[in-house]
């Protein structure tokens, strides 16, 4: 009788990461020329204030009213850069009332360029008022030192 001795194969369990490296090369370049060029909110010249910094709680979302040099009113919604367009103050009343209604523990912020009206940021916050905003918080740039 004749044996056949079969010799076992040993499995490789090597992985090919070059692929894997070179696909996340490509992503880092790619978000590193995308990310200067987002443009996260409306371009205003905040005022200075020498106040400490807000503890915003990160979990919470965050709303953002914004007035403009031209009095011109902005909500965040989710919209970034150019796809935001300015909004009527009823707008921003209707708009915040029910998102004051779905979320009360919302955080909103107000933006105001140095240079707007400030009877027109009067009436922006006698709307949120109005909208059930109790307690909105200003957003500034520190005071520069001399």
């Amino acid at each position: 009788m004749e044996t056949i001795i079969r010799k076992k194969r040993k499995q490789m369990s090597n992985i090919n990461v070059v692929p894997l490296i070179d696909i996340m090369l490509v992503l880092l370049v790619v978000f590193m020329l995308t990310a200067p060029m987002l443009n996260q909110g409306i371009d205003v010249d905040l005022p200075q204030a020498n106040n400490e910094p807000l503890d915003i709680d990160e979990n919470l979302e965050t709303l953002v009213v914004t007035i403009t040099a031209e009095g011109e009113y902005f909500l965040s919604l989710g919209a970034t850069g150019e796809d935001r367009q300015s909004v009527t103050l009823e707008t921003i009343g209707d708009n915040v009332s029910r998102i004051m209604n779905a979320n009360p523990d919302i955080q909103v912020l107000l933006e105001g360029d140095t240079t707007a009206d400030w009877g027109s940021m009067i009436t922006l916050i006698t709307t949120l008022n109005q909208a059930g905003v109790t307690n909105p918080n200003f957003i500034t740039t520190p005071l520069e030192s001399l």
